[in-house]
């Protein structure tokens, strides 16, 4: 028999062109396991602090739930994203890195059967490449481009030491991408063959 699929359209807010990868999930697969996939196909390096924005409510890490001001956040590896779409969810946030404050709109495309040939999840598509991590969110990635596009730049040089070498925005990894997920793959399968 066959599993059931979400396939998602993930997309960062606040940027043109867009950012976006597409993944087939399972509908088992908890949100920690969707958190994973993100970093994985967007390019992030699991470097920074991250939460699920659903109808009003946090998912994440609990461990940091309650930190000074910051609402509660509850056990991501608890809750399956097929139990939000049967909650009628049919868009979201995931937020990486509260300094920089990276949002992705995760949209749920369609839902269907999976192929049995097929270890979900899996990447589907993309494009461009993410912003380097700690590059100051959306302003500090727009004078980053700025920067490491153009030669003539003053702090060309700069920021390519910073980088590590050049940065070409519409290049996206997706052989990384899928190797990540293969990986992910692989771990439910033994998860699954132990059950």
């Amino acid at each position: 028999m066959s599993e059931r699929i979400a396939q998602l359209r993930i997309e960062l807010q606040e940027l043109k062109p867009k950012i976006w990868r597409r993944v087939d999930m399972p509908l088992s697969s908890t949100l920690e396991v969707l958190h994973e996939a993100i970093q994985v196909t967007m390019g992030w390096t699991f470097s920074h602090l991250w939460e699920f924005e659903i109808n009003g409510r946090h998912y994440g890490d609990p461990s940091f739930s309650g930190l000074g001001d910051e609402p509660e956040i509850y056990n991501a590896g608890n809750l399956r994203l097929g139990t939000v779409i049967a909650r009628g969810v049919e868009q979201f946030v995931y937020v990486y890195d509260y300094g920089d404050y990276w949002c992705h709109d995760v949209v749920v495309e369609n839902v269907r059967d999976g192929d049995r040939e097929v270890e979900y999840p899996v990447l589907v598509d993309g494009a461009r490449r993410c912003p380097p991590e700690d590059v100051g969110g959306t302003y500090g990635f727009m004078d980053f481009l700025e920067a490491v596009l153009d030669p003539a730049h003053e702090e060309h040089r700069e920021m390519l030491e910073w980088y590590g070498g050049p940065f070409d925005p519409e290049e996206f990894d997706e052989a990384r991408a899928r190797f990540g997920m293969a990986n992910i793959a692989q771990r439910r399968r033994g998860v699954r063959a132990r059950i």
